[in-house]
């Protein structure tokens, strides 16, 4: 399970999850998928990375911008300085699980 620092919620229902997540200091999610939602990330500051697998990528997020994820594609979130780092994250459409990977 993703270790933040802090979870702000704004939306929960059965079929959208709405939240800022604050990641710890060069902490990150585990890699992991989704079986329904698609994931976007927005980046709120400096400092945030998605990688993904399936093709292996890895993508650098600035302020204001966000990436898609796509249901069955594993990936995982990283704060990649050495302070805590915030980013918005919505899961939609559909019932939410986390599936975590090697």
């Amino acid at each position: 399970m993703p270790r933040f620092a802090e979870s702000e919620w704004i939306a929960n229902t059965d079929d959208v999850r709405v939240r800022v997540n604050t990641l710890e200091p060069n902490g990150g999610t585990p890699w992991h998928f989704h079986s329904v939602v698609t994931d976007t990330v927005f980046c709120l500051e400096e400092g945030l990375e998605v990688a993904l697998r399936g093709p292996d990528e890895r993508v650098t997020l600035h302020p204001g911008e966000r990436q898609d994820i796509a249901p069955g594609r594993v990936h995982r979130v990283v704060n990649t300085t050495g302070r805590p780092l915030r980013y918005l994250l919505i899961q939609a459409t559909g019932k939410y699980d986390l599936n975590e990977v090697e």
